[in-house]
């Protein structure tokens, strides 16, 4: 039971991963952190 669950978990995490990248949403997120980091910093 544990093993099917703990698949399932790591299978739908994959697909949403995957999914992001085909929408290029990982320059939204990349953009974002960098925009923290410099308000971190004091930049921002």
């Amino acid at each position: 039971m544990k093993i099917t669950i703990r698949a399932v978990l790591i299978l739908a995490a994959l697909g949403l991963i995957v999914t992001g990248l085909f929408h290029n949403d990982y320059n939204d997120v990349l953009n974002k952190a960098i925009r923290i980091c410099y308000e971190c910093m004091g930049i921002g």
